[in-house]
């Protein structure tokens, strides 16, 4: 070999080194799930195929991992989508527990669990919060994990399972803090897992209606907050001059990001779905469209200063959250490629944005909308309404889809019930007589949100059809001389939204009748300042207004009888509504069905490059009305698909308990299995060693039935 040669062969060796790597990296696109929701895109989507259409009848069960080992009282649902990295599964049980595992084997490396490490502590309470997911980082021989439990963010070595001391205060950052308000008033619970960039770490999270919403980024080495995106915007930032009380930023609470966010990490710019402003129904005290709540807002990652918004519901009244992160895609258009972002919602429309500007790739026109609200209130008179494509589930309930599969007499008393209401559709104002909501409270769209195909373009969506009623009551306030009499009053205006007129429970939140056999005062206050697991903590509430509260609730008549010296007028966080709502009450009928016609819940596949629908089938069934006859009526669901390049999706969710996989093309449903337990949760796709697997978390549901502390991987048949 001459000079020349060797001068070459030394020159084009490392060319093909980059080049194999630079290869390595693209096919390696979207084959891991090292991510909440598999990418940064929050997409969902896998581009394995071992597992595919041809032979996902063959699918069992590989291994079985019993996060709190097999004790399951006074369990919550798992929500948990794992990620997996260089093997190791990360996940959370539904007390909060970080665990690691062999991700081929489901055996345990390590568990973490914050109240036994940090006990003594007098920044953590052993509480119950919801917990979707958690964030790997890695510099060198450093890798952590970054997860919340409660109002802690903590950092805990990825191979050890140990805090690591110097995040935060011993391992761990109080969110409570650092919110321009006083720390001891705050209520915080992140239920989405934080979002990881560059050394930085994203997070909002589940808040009280006192306490404020806004995005921050910690560093993810040291803890320390770097920045704040006000939700509700402070004097002299765009936005202020939303809100006619002028005084709105310094006690206004929520406008959160609780559903998470999504990443573009080539241009540096977050992406955030907002929740609507307090309070959730009435909005006499917080007049004007109300920016950020109900914004999809896109962020400076490094900054924290906005690039744009776009408002999806002006003066929220119905709960219209922003329950999912856009999904970050890449559509044709003409010809050309558009970076863009889709976002579903619970309304069930789907805006289709671009990604860099915010503006609608498809028409949005802003239609008329009734005014008429109860007294004090300002409804919004238009709503943004996308033409393109067209809304998921249905938006207005008439006699003509009340529930005929019913007998007659139970068809009587829902026609009878529902002419007693108001229901002129989406954006029905909140009334007295009770309005129609539909979708529902849980959509149309949840916090699992959409999958989307990179390579079709394809968008699958599992969507609710289920209706509410919302009905509101005038308190009053100036009647309260006794404990008794403000524990009623606080109770209406803090607690019976969720709770119930009769503290019966209302939607899937619990009765709290006979709550006195369960708690003690101390207890019961503690549970009030602490919240647990949808309930947030109501620390914005004075003692006195606490000790009323518990009073009421625990059937106390020594302190019922004693005159309440707490204020009457509120001097801290929002104001109190002028109307409370009654609580989340589902329409049902006298058997427990929906008021409405099936479908009750559905799955959808919609193509992103036309709007189009390619399919609509129903998700979950009844097995009382299959026996029946009855065909698949579809039910409520909670968690979200995952798609593959095997032609597959992947989908657990449904009430009935069952997880499916489902032809991408068709619709048609190809395997299906019964799980230990509703899996509330989207499933996570990942291989090692050369063999895919498919993991979700099965924890019971909000409905009732079997409990769970499984989690469940499927593969096909081993060697």
């Amino acid at each position: 070999m001459n000079a020349i040669s060797k001068k070459l062969l030394i020159f084009l060796i490392p060319v093909c080194a980059l080049l194999i790597a630079a290869w390595g990296k693209i096919t390696n696109t979207y084959t891991d799930w090292q991510v909440y929701g598999g990418s940064v895109a929050n997409i969902k989507y896998s581009a394995l195929t071992q597992v595919n259409t041809a032979n996902v009848r063959r699918l069992q069960v590989a291994w079985v991992y019993h996060a709190e080992n097999n004790d399951t009282k006074r369990m919550g649902p798992i929500e948990c989508n794992p990620i997996i990295v260089n093997g190791v599964l990360y996940g959370t049980s539904a007390r909060l527990k970080l665990f690691a595992l062999d991700a081929a084997t489901g055996q345990e490396k390590w568990s973490f669990d914050p109240a036994d490490s940090i006990a003594n502590k007098t920044w953590h309470r052993r509480t119950v919060n919801m917990n979707r997911g958690v964030a790997y980082w890695s510099s060198g021989a450093d890798k952590r994990i970054i997860y919340t439990a409660g109002p802690i963010a903590y950092a805990v070595d990825a191979i050890t399972g140990k805090l690591i001391p110097t995040f935060g205060r011993d391992g761990g950052v109080d969110l409570k803090n650092g919110l321009d308000r006083d720390a001891a008033r705050m209520s915080i619970s992140p239920t989405s897992p934080v979002m990881i960039y560059n050394n930085l770490f994203f997070v909002s999270g589940e808040v009280s209606d006192a306490t404020p919403g806004g995005i921050r980024a910690f560093d993810v080495r040291t803890g320390e907050q770097k920045w704040m995106f006000h939700t509700v915007p402070y004097p002299g930032e765009k936005g202020y001059e939303t809100w006619q009380d002028t005084s709105a930023y310094k006690r206004m609470g929520s406008a959160n990001a609780w559903s998470g966010f999504s990443l573009d990490k080539k241009r540096g710019i977050l992406y955030a779905g907002i929740g609507s402003p307090s309070n959730d129904f009435y909005g006499g005290a917080r007049i004007g469209a109300g920016l950020y709540g109900n914004c999809i807002v896109a962020l400076n990652a490094n900054t924290g200063k906005i690039i744009w918004h776009f408002q999806t519901v002006h003066h929220d009244l119905w709960d219209m959250d922003l329950s999912s992160p856009p999904a970050l895609i890449t559509i044709v258009r003409n010809g050309k490629k558009i970076d863009a972002l889709a976002q579903g919602t619970k309304e069930a429309f789907i805006f289709v944005l671009d990604r860099v500007t915010g503006k609608p790739l498809f028409p949005v026109v802003e239609k008329p909308v009734h005014t008429d609200g109860v007294e004090g209130e300002q409804l919004w008179p238009t709503q943004p309404f996308p033409l393109i494509p067209k809304p998921y589930a249905r938006q207005k309930l008439t006699l003509d889809n009340l529930n005929r599969i019913v007998s007659d007499s139970s068809y009587q008393d829902i026609k009878r019930r529902f002419l007693s209401y108001r229901s002129d559709g989406i954006f029905t104002p909140p009334t007295e007589r009770g309005s129609i909501v539909l979708p529902g409270y849980d959509g149309g769209g949840e916090w699992g949100g959409p999958a989307v195909d990179p390579k079709t373009n394809i968008l699958y969506v599992n969507a609710n059809e289920m209706t509410w009623v919302l009905t509101l009551v005038k308190p009053n306030a100036a009647r309260w001389r006794t404990n008794l009499q403000a524990g009623m009053g606080l109770y209406n205006q803090n607690c019976m939204v969720c709770h119930g007129t009769e503290r019966q429970g209302s939607g899937d939140f619990p009765s709290i009748v006979g709550a006195e056999k369960k708690y003690t005062e101390a207890q019961f206050l503690e549970l009030l300042s602490t919240g647990r697991r949808m309930m947030p903590g109501f620390n914005h509430l004075s003692p006195d207004e606490k000790n009323a509260i518990a009073a009421f609730i625990l059937n106390n008549k020594t302190e019922q009888d004693k005159k309440y010296v707490g204020p009457i007028t509120q001097t801290t966080g929002p104001a109190r509504p002028g109307f409370n709502s009654t609580g989340y009450n589902k329409f049902l009928t006298r058997e427990g069905y929906p008021a409405i016609n099936p479908p009750w819940g559905t799955l959808n596949a919609i193509d992103l490059n036309t709007g189009k629908y390619l399919w609509k089938i129903p998700l979950g069934e009844f097995e009382e009305l299959k026996k029946k006859g009855v065909p698949p009526t579809g039910r409520e669901n909670y968690g979200g698909p995952v798609v593959t390049a095997g032609g597959l999706l992947f989908i657990g969710a449904s009430a009935d308990g069952k997880f499916r996989a489902i032809d991408k093309k068709t619709g048609k449903i190809l395997w299906e299995t019964d799980l230990p337990a509703t899996g509330n949760a989207t499933p996570a796709v990942y291989s090692v060693n050369g063999r895919e697997y498919i993991v979700i978390a099965c924890g019971g549901s909000k409905w009732g039935g079997k409990t769970s502390d499984a989690y469940v991987a499927f593969a096909l048949p081993g060697k």
